[in-house]
């Protein structure tokens, strides 16, 4: 029976568990991650907030795509590093450049959301 992705799973040799459950565990804190930035998206929606009403729903947009793009970072590292492991091929390199772009993202919403609740309240 063939293991999905094949594109992974169709070459090399079996790695050492470890580091395959290692692999593993990353992506999985990339999918925690994702989840919690599609809830405060889903929070921003829900809760009745004093913010006007195209505020809160880019703040809430960009939240969501950023969830969604770690979804996509998680499976695509996973995918990268799970290969490279098999065909005992160096390991790709950092991410930290998907780090910062999701560490923007955040910022740039705390910030609008800040500066036009600023100008609201004051």
């Amino acid at each position: 029976m063939a293991r999905f992705p094949s594109r992974v799973f169709g070459v090399g040799d079996e790695p050492d568990p470890r580091f395959t459950l290692a692999n593993e565990r990353t992506f999985l804190a990339w999918i925690r991650t994702a989840l919690a930035l599609l809830a405060g998206a889903g929070a921003i929606n829900a809760i009745d907030l004093d913010w006007p009403q195209w505020l809160s729903g880019m703040a809430a947009a960009i939240l969501a795509l950023t969830g969604l793009a770690c979804v996509l970072f998680a499976w695509l590292g996973w995918a990268s590093v799970e290969r490279a492991l098999r065909l005992r091929a160096p390991l790709p390199g950092g991410r930290a450049h998907l780090v910062l772009l999701l560490g923007v993202g955040i910022v740039a919403v705390l910030v609008g959301v800040g500066s036009v609740f600023a100008e609201l309240t004051g």
